[in-house]
């Protein structure tokens, strides 16, 4: 029921944009990128949660809420994956591809560890470039969320815990 609800959330974001990137790509293409986007459950750490922890499905993708700390390299929030300037606004689907596949952001960055990128760096080419291609075609939605906050440093925002096991 849930992924029913984040699947017609996101298809509304999509539909509300106006004239898009969704008028001059193959919306066939557009279309295939949002099944992965679900399926590779992007909204699961993409998207904003409210007090009781459940997704903001109206704000789907528009950047995560609660980050995750990476012992000894600092926490990390969910970016915003819509093409304001707050998020991926600006980038060519190719930065998008090299970002999904790679960890890398145009500016040279790593993504955060936690973004399975070895993982997606085994879609197809055409599978990445729908993923990319629906992204780029979601509206801009102004949404900064907190960067990176070294380890040790103060958090702006809540965030998980990784707790390595000793051994």
């Amino acid at each position: 029921m849930k992924q029913d609800l984040f699947a017609l959330s996101l298809l509304a974001l999509s539909l509300a944009a106006g004239p898009s990137l969704s008028q001059t790509v193959d919306p066939e293409k557009i279309a295939r990128g949002g099944y992965l986007a679900r399926v590779m459950d992007c909204g699961g750490c993409h998207t904003p949660r409210g007090p009781d922890g459940a997704p903001i499905l109206d704000r789907a993708l528009t950047g995560g809420t609660v980050g995750f700390e990476i012992p000894g390299l600092g926490i990390f929030w969910p970016s915003n994956l819509t093409p304001d300037a707050t998020g991926i606004g600006g980038w060519t689907e190719a930065e998008v591809v090299t970002a999904i596949r790679t960890g890398l952001r145009p500016d040279g960055r790593m993504l955060a560890p936690a973004m399975p990128s070895p993982s997606f760096a085994g879609l197809t080419d055409e599978d990445a470039a729908a993923l990319a291609a629906y992204l780029l075609s979601l509206p801009a939605v102004a949404n900064a969320v907190p960067g990176p906050a070294a380890a040790g440093g103060d958090a702006p925002a809540p965030f998980y815990r990784v707790v390595l096991p000793r051994g």
